[in-house]
């Protein structure tokens, strides 16, 4: 039986879920070449030392909710567009290309995402997940 469905299966705590997202995001920053700046406006603009401690021990960080709804979002956004995109360096470089489709009005997903709202990372994620037939 899947863990997921057992309910005697060892649950994941907030804390190891936030780690997960961190590193993922790291990995992810690394990919679209973000800068620093970029991804502290992405994660809902923590101070630059919580920033830093969180990128260096992401097992010890405690993330409000706001954030982890960002990583969700962001995690969601990159699986998208690798199901979407199969090559890896065109969905990577997908965020950062003018695009023309209503939503964007000719701006690149990685603008929208940076306007600084959670509602603006979700306006990715849903175009996408809507592109590739997933829920909206």
């Amino acid at each position: 039986m899947s863990a997921i469905l057992d309910p005697g299966a060892a649950t994941v705590t907030p804390q190891q879920m936030a780690a997960a997202g961190l590193r993922a995001f790291a990995r992810i920053a690394e990919a679209w070449g973000l800068s620093v700046d970029e991804q502290i406006r992405l994660l809902g603009e923590p101070a630059r030392s919580t920033f830093f401690a969180w990128r260096k021990h992401p097992e010890k960080a405690s993330l409000p909710r706001d954030t982890l709804e960002r990583l969700s979002n962001l995690l969601g956004i990159w699986k998208s567009l690798q199901i979407l995109l199969p090559d890896a360096g065109a969905a990577d470089a997908w965020v950062r290309k003018p695009n023309t489709a209503p939503v964007f009005g000719g701006r690149s997903a990685l603008q929208q995402m940076l306007a600084g709202n959670v509602s603006d990372l979700n306006l990715v994620r849903r175009y996408l997940d809507s592109a590739r037939g997933g829920w909206s």
